[in-house]
């Protein structure tokens, strides 16, 4: 199996508006609250490339064996990097590998402190993100909707 990292801009509009439409994701993203049309699609895409342009740094498209199997990796969010995973429902089984990627980058290559995760109240499966060292730090409201903020600090 081969895992890349390529830039949104790379992949099929249909592709991420499939993705961003299937139901199972969409229970997990409160902001996404309208269809995901091909409008939203390039608006999504502009957002997330000017990200890189601006700070550097921004999420991937994951293609396994060339087919996009979600998006991902660290965003500007208040000031801090924060962790975004969206995947397609028949790639959640990679959700550590990508995960182990992306946080090997972070406290690596661009030598983060610490890195947060914004989890919606309706996520009530936790066990996994506290396994891997997340504490539990503060609420955010992001426009109307609350969300549990999580942080994991570089190893010593």
């Amino acid at each position: 199996m081969t895992i890349e990292f390529r830039q949104l801009s790379e992949v099929s509009t249909s592709a991420i508006v499939a993705l961003m439409n299937n139901p199972l994701v969409r229970r997990q993203m409160p902001l996404l609250t309208d269809y995901f049309d091909e409008a939203a699609c390039a608006a999504f895409v502009a957002a997330k490339t000017r990200l890189w342009n601006e700070h550097g740094y921004g999420p991937w498209a994951f293609v396994v064996d060339d087919v996009f199997a979600g998006w991902g990796g660290l965003q500007p969010e208040a000031g801090e990097a924060d962790l975004a995973l969206v995947l397609h429902p028949g790639y959640w089984g990679l959700g550590k590998k990508l995960y182990q990627k992306i946080i090997g980058r972070a406290f690596t290559e661009m030598g983060l402190e610490s890195v947060t995760v914004l989890f919606p109240p309706s996520r009530t499966r936790l066990k996994g993100l506290l396994r891997l060292g997340f504490t539990e730090e503060s609420e955010v409201y992001i426009g109307q909707r609350r969300f549990i903020k999580y942080r994991l600090r570089r190893p010593a």
